[in-house]
């Protein structure tokens, strides 16, 4: 299965949020998108998923054109994780897991033993069945991610975007959240997410695309896109670097006057 998005761009008023972006994702592999705040990476995500009017571009899901596919079927292939997670709902955090089903069920059966053996799955997953009883409105921040992602994880569709997924997790759920990312990776899935972690980045994705004022200028290995000079144009900022279990890793450690 393969995502494929070419000339995506976004503009509100005179304003161009995108610009002539193209992106593709292919089964079996865990892609970083990163870039500053404001870069255009959720507005690109959005735009892919059609949850934002496109000014011009396309996107085609396994050779389909995206529009043409039925939205329960669209929503089987392809899963999203938004940034926004205001909820305040009163429903115990495992049936919202349970709402990443819906696109699998029919009628007014209800959850079948699938579904509920999904819902499972997802919540072991995220490390999640403690407060799977409680109320999601109640959970904290990182507890209410963690959940959402099993919402997320529960669709088992193919291809998985994720909009900042280690968002207000401690730095345990962030290495247990970026170990599922790449896990799912290793099993064939297709993923997707944006992050502003550049450690993280560096150590856990095949490969990066990098974002700056709407456009894309890097797109490749870690080691290729992660660059001095690229991290300095962009970010403005320094990084040093070094190795541990024979694996490089880098952090940033000082702001460049601009």
């Amino acid at each position: 299965m393969k995502l494929e998005a070419r000339n995506i761009s976004v503009a509100v008023k005179a304003r161009r949020l995108v610009s002539d972006c193209s992106v593709h994702l292919s089964a079996g592999e865990l892609v970083g998108l990163i870039g500053p705040n404001g870069a255009g990476k959720s507005t690109l995500l959005k735009a892919i998923m059609g949850f934002r009017a496109r000014d011009a571009g396309e996107v085609e899901i396994g050779g389909r054109p995206a529009a043409s596919i039925p939205h329960r079927e669209r929503a089987r292939l392809l899963a999203f994780l938004p940034q926004e997670r205001r909820v305040e709902w009163l429903l115990p955090a495992q049936n919202v897991v349970m709402l990443g089903r819906y696109p699998h069920q029919t009628g007014f059966g209800g959850a079948t033993r699938a579904d509920h053996a999904a819902v499972e799955r997802s919540l072991e997953a995220v490390d999640g069945k403690s407060v799977a009883d409680r109320p999601i409105c109640v959970l904290s921040g990182g507890e209410l991610t963690r959940i959402l992602l099993a919402r997320a994880l529960a669709v088992e569709a193919p291809l998985l975007m994720v909009d900042e997924p280690i968002t207000a997790l401690d730095p345990y759920h962030q290495l247990h959240v970026m170990e599922i990312l790449q896990r799912l990776a290793h099993e064939g899935r297709g993923v997707l997410a944006v992050i502003h972690d550049l450690s993280l980045a560096a150590r856990f994705m095949d490969r990066i695309i990098l974002m700056h004022e709407g456009r894309i200028i890097g797109d490749g290995a870690p080691a290729n896109v992660l660059t001095d000079d690229l991290l300095a144009d962009v970010y403005g900022i320094d990084v040093v670097r070094g190795a541990q279990d024979g694996q490089g890793f880098l952090s940033p450690w000082s702001r460049r006057s601009r």
